[in-house]
């Protein structure tokens, strides 16, 4: 099957030069997007990169720049109800989905680009935030990757346990009731960077980092979500609270946390790094949650030391 192209708004990704966007058609009929740049120069391979909640593939245009200078080429992806892909309710601003099973939907989707552009293997995992929780699943299920980096990975959502058990009651019955696309409640329909302002946010430290994002959604306004719907909450619940009963998957990792970490539940990705075979936990000092978009000197680390993971296991 030829890939159909989709839009790509490098003019604000600052991806690399030749990079390409494609829709692709989920076996369930959503349509999601994806993009894939440093085809051409890559000789080690392909990360394919698992973006977070509200997140969309031009803000990942800067990471495939820094893969494709260590010589990788770079798959992102708009999840279903995100980016420009399919969003599953009428109000383009909430975040929702309508049970994470259907991920795994997307991964797949993938999984068949990678065949069809015979992009180079092997393949590597980058998985940030809620692509932390979606890697995970899809390496429990197979993902065919040598090796995998996680960034601030949602294994867990950061909240003190009244607002957490506050949360499981109120999506629970806010699903069960029919009420599910409602706003989760203290979120906010516009999208984190133009909601609040750069002192004392919670992603990143560099201030050009912010203004970068915040640039891409102002210029580019339908990339944009705000709050998660309530039943996005409790689906992201019930899918952690699964994930901590699985074994790990024997797969070679690396997992960055920042000690400034305020959105994904730390404790718990100290719990599952604890009994990762081949895997290490990285803190990294005064990070936000946003890794890959700290100060310069953190991005060149990492991006040099997940791609020298990368090469160990590349078989």
């Amino acid at each position: 099957m030829t890939p159909v192209p989709a839009p790509l708004h490098n003019d604000v990704a600052h991806g690399p030069d030749g990079g390409s966007a494609y829709w692709l058609t989920c076996d369930d009929g959503v349509r999601i997007r994806a993009a894939v740049w440093g085809v051409d120069a890559a000789k080690k391979g392909t990360v394919l990169l698992f973006p977070g909640r509200t997140e969309y593939i031009e803000k990942y245009g800067h990471a495939a720049g820094e893969f494709a200078a260590r010589g990788y080429a770079c798959l992102v992806v708009d999840w279903r109800g995100q980016g420009l892909a399919d969003r599953l309710l009428d109000d383009r601003a909430l975040g929702h989905v309508g049970s994470f099973k259907h991920y795994q939907l997307d991964v797949a989707a993938v999984l068949a680009l990678v065949e069809e552009l015979a992009l180079p293997k092997p393949l590597s995992l980058l998985a940030h935030s809620m692509g932390g929780c979606i890697g995970l699943r899809a390496l429990i299920e197979g993902l065919p990757v040598t090796s995998a980096v996680f960034t601030g990975p949602m294994w867990g959502i950061a909240a003190p346990i009244p607002k957490r058990t506050m949360g499981w009651v109120a999506s629970t019955l806010a699903h069960n009731f029919g009420l599910g696309h409602v706003i989760t409640p203290g979120t906010v329909p516009e999208t984190y960077v133009l909601a609040n302002p750069f002192d004392d946010n919670m992603l990143t430290t560099d201030p050009r980092m912010f203004d970068y994002m915040k640039d891409q959604v102002t210029t580019y306004p339908d990339l944009a979500i705000g709050g998660p719907s309530l039943t996005w909450l409790n689906e992201a619940l019930r899918e952690c609270r699964a994930l901590r009963a699985h074994p790990t998957p024997d797969v070679p990792t690396r997992t960055y946390v920042g000690t400034n970490e305020r959105i994904v539940d730390v404790p718990n990705i100290h719990d599952r790094m604890s009994r990762w075979p081949n895997g290490e936990l990285i803190v990294i000092e005064g990070g936000e949650h946003e890794i890959t978009m700290e100060c310069e000197a953190t991005r060149a680390r990492v991006f040099d030391e997940a791609c020298a993971l990368y090469a160990a296991h590349a078989g």
